[in-house]
């Protein structure tokens, strides 16, 4: 017998496309993935997929990672972050294991032994993205 997929057993799967541009902060509890862009934190109990036309300025706090777009922000990612060939990175990162993919391009720190334990708070509404978007231009 087939097993019933609801909320309580089953995580959302998320999807900001290619095109869509949103400045604020995400929280999620399942998987995400991003081909547009996004300017704020992003914190997912699931997987974070950062397409090939994603891009993401700000803060990403995640439990896995795959990146084949652009990012510049510090990542937290508390199990497996994997860089594809076109990654690009610029910021810091806080990991467990890494993956990097021939071609992928990281400017900034690596830190595999001081992974952050508790999901910070992401800053209240609007707190925070205009300095962001400040720093951007």
């Amino acid at each position: 017998m087939a097993k019933s997929n609801t909320s309580e057993n089953s995580p959302s799967i998320n999807f900001l496309g290619n095109g869509t541009t949103i400045k604020g902060d995400i929280k999620s509890n399942g998987d995400f993935r991003i081909d547009g862009y996004l300017v704020g934190s992003i914190n997912s109990k699931g997987k974070v997929v950062v397409g090939q036309s994603g891009k993401i300025e700000g803060e990403i706090i995640c439990q896995n990672a795959d990146v084949s777009g652009s990012i510049h922000a510090k990542i937290v990612v508390h199990e497996l972050l994997t860089l594809k060939a076109s990654a690009r990175i610029n910021g810091d990162i806080f990991i467990s294991k890494l993956a990097i993919e021939p071609g992928a391009k990281f400017t900034g720190s690596c830190n595999m032994n001081d992974i952050p334990k508790e999901e910070p708070e992401l800053p209240k509404k609007n707190e925070g993205i205009r300095q962001k978007e400040k720093a951007f231009r």
